[in-house]
């Protein structure tokens, strides 16, 4: 299974906290981890594997959307930071439609990654 992970600036540090407290759910069931570049530097050097892409405002979310779109990614944990502006807006709201066109699970915030996570 597939899961990738992508953090505004200011939901970084709560995304390292949610794989680390997840870690041994991530491992049993053999999950891999992708990421938008800086998301994945930050959750690499916490200790837990990722493949990290390109960074979001560089395409790493167009990245992500295209693997949805090819049925290669199975779900994804975006912590978005709605109370910042993102250049990159047009990637990130792509990278949602394609999870709804595709079915794929799609998490927003802690608590509903937290529901997706323990329903693996």
């Amino acid at each position: 299974m597939e899961i990738a992970i992508i953090a505004h600036d200011g939901k970084k540090a709560e995304m390292v906290q949610f794989l680390n407290q997840n870690s041994e759910i991530l491992k049993q069931k053999k999950i891999t981890l992708i990421s938008t570049g800086t998301t994945g530097e930050k959750v690499s050097k916490a200790g837990l594997e990722v493949k990290a892409l390109l960074s979001g405002p560089l395409g790493g979310d167009a990245q992500i959307a295209a693997r949805v779109a090819e049925g290669q990614c199975d779900m994804v944990l975006f912590f978005r930071d709605p109370l910042d502006r993102h250049p990159h807006e047009p990637d990130i709201l792509m990278l949602m439609r394609l999870c709804d066109v595709h079915n794929v699970p799609l998490a927003t915030n802690p608590a509903t990654a937290e529901l997706l996570i323990k329903a693996i």
